[in-house]
């Protein structure tokens, strides 16, 4: 890449000085070029041509002379300021090899071999010069510091003569000239004339090759650590502030590049290819009146032939390039982890595994003890894909067999029969994988509210007199005394499943039911079940079918047996409402449109947008690539989980008629399913309906700690309501989070208004949680606790035989000479059983760049000695939930997390190392 000539001309002289093009240059504008025969004995006007002349710490306006005398030094009134910068250039990835990229790669080497200088920084005056009104700047061409040219971390410096009267920098514009992209870590500024000797500039973003960008988006704008309302913006930067939110934004139209930074809203209407010649993948565009859903973020492809509403699907799904994992990230875990999920993994379990029932539960044994032998026939490509995945499956055992074989989960080497307890049962609903689906029952006799002229007769079979007969034993007589007592809980699935029964039963290999289970709280503090009710709705010219199954009423091996498999088809139920609801929608799902909105609205300097970054970071990738394997038609979850095809649609459906925002704060939560009431002399200002109530407990730990933290934050920076109030950035993206990240809900109940104080922390509490601690709890346990399939299986394939009996004489037959076999016949199939816990294994498991909440702090949180000491007590709070943890997990009085055989609940213990560890929670849904 040539620069253009530089020209010293005497102008008493005939002769000048003339520096090449592309000189080496070393120093602050010296050069090794050969010099012309120069009078020295009379001054010198520096010439700069038309075209913009780009060196090594000099910067020039087109046509502008600079006179300078050799020999008669004016007094000095510029200082040098040194910029150290640290990039990192892109490693093309080997899966995704493409040779223009490593060449390019290889020529930004070389460059840097030559000494060539390829990119620039531009330091801007943070007020605007009194003299001018404009924003002083200085240009600066940094070159590489150090000899070994071929290391990704590459380290710059720069020099600059910077006026004394230049002031504080407010921000720094980088230009990449280099072929390919630079990933700048940071940029630190030194010898400063005014303020602190020494500014950081954190920046950790990419900056896009000049070659492949318009130039509108030439510069790259980057702020100082320091955060400042809107308001309270230095005059010098105030426009910059301005210019990035617009370049963010976009302008909404046509198709977004790789490259691109820019964050909008669409509709969930690539999931479905109705393109493809198999018709069951369509699907419908979720987002709107019919099926109201939270916003993705915008890719602007062309819709497909067959459907104007339906976007097509490519390889890469947009995200915004500074969503995309980092290196370490995308080479030693997910993206890469998934893809060979996706293209090794489950292809190969295709051929080594049947797709029918295992012959005998001992069958199952084989997965985690000997292994599943990858089939000599598996293609070279594949077998190599396969090693990309965790380590922890892939086994070597010679140079001719290689096995995948899965580790034991904790809940299974501590008790082989876990699964088989009704006690575990009813642990599992208060420290299991989906804590937060049980509920106090507050109505009674129980009820249907779905229409029964086409479901059905709403009264529950689970009747009064049976719950009595039930609770005898523990001393009540009377259902009332039971519910005043507050010693009735249910897991509710009937209203919510009911209407997809019989869709669901037209799919292959599949059934599903309404249902009810109702557990008692004994005096132990533990959850008894004593009854599920399994409903299905009028269909094929048959009446509503529902029955009442309880393991205690009848010690009969038939109703014993028929109360296994009702459990399993409730396991099943609540395994896919924590996938789809507690998991999916009420993290990922639902936190997207924050992050839209946080970086259309909010500046980088803001102080609430630096407060959520970190809560935010590799989600919007983590989401793009649910949408292209785990989400999509005939993805991952459809195959794997009982409502099939109607999976995501069924999370639309549960959107529309439940989620508020209000309501996913953990201690609203738990208020409005009856598991806590208000209580001003209560820890947190809580009483708990279950005293020993681990998620609960353990999450309020961590809910406090955030608000602490939340509120030192928001009160350091809004010293009162009306900053608030009167901040435009951040009334813009509260508006827009409502009307159009939520679009569907904008009209619902519980979005607060945004006045306050204490408005602000409540909502910024409430994301933060569900970002971290939230998404923990239900996502880091999955292998633990679904590891071991039949403690909770995702499909149930077979209807009960009870239900069967009247029309399937055999059926009854069957189940009645062996139930074991029946229930076999009602789990996941080899291969299903397979890819649900290859793909359990990759969700459950912790990147080695993972960030714990609370433990280190971000950069722009250090410029700030008041955040610094609120961060530390943060910190110290998170480290003391992990000590409070462990001695709960001790105490022998709290069943359900100690006791023999109980896997201790940890899942909300903040820091964990790297890996399936059943701990640790990071700031936000990076997987």
């Amino acid at each position: 890449m040539l620069k253009p000539q530089v020209v010293v001309q005497n102008s008493h002289c005939e002769q000048t000085l003339v520096l090449l093009n592309k000189p080496f240059i070393h120093g602050n504008g010296g050069s090794v070029n050969s010099l012309l025969s120069v009078s020295l004995t009379r001054p010198l006007t520096l010439v700069v041509p038309n075209k913009k002349t780009k060196r090594h710490g000099v910067s020039s306006s087109p046509g502008k002379s600079i006179k300078a005398s050799l020999f008669s030094p004016k007094k000095k009134t510029t200082t040098k300021i040194v910029a150290s910068v640290t990039v990192q250039r892109v490693t093309p990835k080997l899966w995704k090899f493409e040779l223009s990229e490593r060449l390019q790669d290889r020529l930004d080497k070389l460059d840097d071999l030559l000494g060539l200088t390829s990119f620039s920084l531009e330091l801007v005056s943070a007020e605007k010069d009194p003299a001018t009104g404009k924003a002083r700047t200085v240009k600066g061409f940094p070159k590489r510091d150090g000899l070994n040219v071929f290391s990704n971390e590459v380290k710059y410096e720069a020099k600059f003569d910077v006026p004394k009267d230049f002031g504080e920098v407010g921000a720094i514009i980088v230009e990449n000239d280099y072929e390919r992209e630079i990933f700048i870590q940071d940029i630190l500024l030194q010898d400063l004339p005014s303020g602190p000797r020494f500014l950081s500039f954190s920046c950790n973003s990419w900056v896009q090759s000049k070659r492949d960008v318009p130039a509108s988006q030439h510069k790259r704008i980057f702020f100082s650590e320091k955060s400042y309302l809107p308001s309270q913006t230095p005059s010098g930067i105030k426009e910059l502030r301005k210019v990035e939110l617009e370049n963010l934004r976009g302008d909404g139209k046509g198709e977004r590049k790789p490259y691109e930074r820019i964050y909008d809203y669409d509709v969930y209407n690539d999931l479905g290819e109705p393109d493809n010649k198999k018709t069951d993948l369509v699907r419908p565009v979720l987002g709107g009146k019919e099926y109201p859903y939270p916003r993705r973020c915008r890719t602007g492809r062309p819709h497909t032939k067959t459907d104007k509403l339906t976007e097509s699907r490519s390889s890469d799904f947009y995200v915004p390039r500074d969503e995309e994992f980092a290196e370490v990230k995308s080479n030693n875990f997910s993206l890469k982890t998934v893809y060979s999920l996706v293209n090794g993994v489950i292809p190969m379990l295709r051929e080594a595994l049947i797709d029918d029932d295992f012959p005998y539960f001992t069958a199952i044994d084989v997965l985690y003890d000997e292994g599943i032998k990858i089939p000599p026939a598996t293609k070279g490509d594949i077998k190599e894909v396969i090693k990309n995945v965790n380590a922890r499956i892939y086994k070597a055992v010679s140079d001719l067999d290689d096995f995948l074989q899965f580790e034991l989960p904790p809940t299974m080497d501590k008790d082989k029969f876990f699964w088989f307890r009704d006690e575990e049962f009813g642990r599992q609903t208060l420290a299991g994988l989906n804590p937060c689906c049980i509920e106090l029952v507050k109505e009674w006799p129980l009820e249907s509210k779905l229409d029964p002229a086409i479901y059905g007769p709403k009264e529950s079979k689970i009747t009064t007199k049976l719950v009595e007969q039930l609770i005898t034993a523990y001393g009540y007589n009377n259902i009332n005394e039971a519910l005043k007592d507050k010693k009735l809980f249910m897991l509710d699935y009937h209203d919510v499943l009911l209407p997809y029964v019989s869709k669901v039963r037209q799919l292959k290999g599949r059934t599903l039911y309404g249902s009810r289970t109702l557990f008692f709280l004994t005096p132990s503090g533990t959850l008894l079940p004593l009854a599920i009710e399994l409903t299905r709705p009028p269909m094929d010219g048959k009446p509503q079918w529902k029955e009442v199954y309880t393991p205690i009423s009848n010690w009969h091996s038939t109703d014993l047996w028929l109360w296994r498999l009702a459990k399993a088809h409730v396991l099943a139920h609540d395994s896919g409402v924590h996938q789809l609801i507690s998991h999916w929608l009420r993290t990922h799902c639902a936190v997207e449109p924050y992050i839209i909105a946080s970086n259309r609205q909010l500046s980088a300097i803001h102080p609430i947008y630096r407060l959520l970054k970190p809560h935010f970071r590799y989600t919007m990738e983590i989401n793009a690539l649910a949408r292209q394997k785990l989400i999509n038609a005939d993805g991952v979850i459809e195959s794997a989980f009982v409502p099939g095809k109607y999976s995501i649609e069924l999370s639309s459906v549960i959107y529309g008629k439940q989620w508020q925002f209000d309501l996913q704060a953990l201690p609203a939560d738990l208020i409005n399913r009856g598991m806590a009431v208000e209580d001003k002399n209560g820890e947190h200002g809580l009483k708990l309906t279950i005293e020993d109530y681990p998620y609960a407990n353990d999450g309020l730990l961590v809910w406090n700690s955030i608000k602490e933290w939340v509120t030192d934050y928001v009160n350091h920076y809004y010293p009162s309501s009306s900053e608030v109030e009167s901040d435009e950035e951040l009334q813009a993206w509260w508006t827009e989070i409502r009307t159009v990240g939520h679009a569907d809900k904008k009209d619902s109940p519980g979005w607060p208004d945004l006045k306050t104080q204490q408005d602000l922390i409540d909502i910024v509490t409430n994301m933060a949680w569900t970002a971290s601690g939230h998404h923990a709890a239900v996502n880091f346990g999955q292998y633990a606790y679904a590891g071991y399939f039949p403690n909770r299986p995702t499909i149930t394939r077979t209807v009960m035989p009870s239900e069967e009996k009247e029309y399937n004489p055999t059926a009854w037959k069957n189940f009645k000479n062996s139930p074991e076999d029946a229930l076999l016949k009602c789990l996941p199939t080899q291969f299903q059983a397979g890819q649900t816990v290859a793909v359990l294994d990759v969700l459950s498991t912790h990147s080695p760049d993972e960030e714990y909440l609370g433990d280190k702090m971000e950069p722009s949180w250090g410029s700030d000695p008041v955040i610094v000491d609120a961060f530390q007590r943060f910190n110290k709070r998170m480290k003391e939930i992990e000590h409070t943890i462990n001695d709960r997990n001790d105490d022998e009085n709290l069943k359900n997390r100690h006791g023999a055989g109980i896997l201790a609940y940890e899942l909300l213990k903040p820091f964990s190392k790297e890996g399936v560890t059943n701990m640790g929670i990071p700031y936000s849904i990076s997987i």
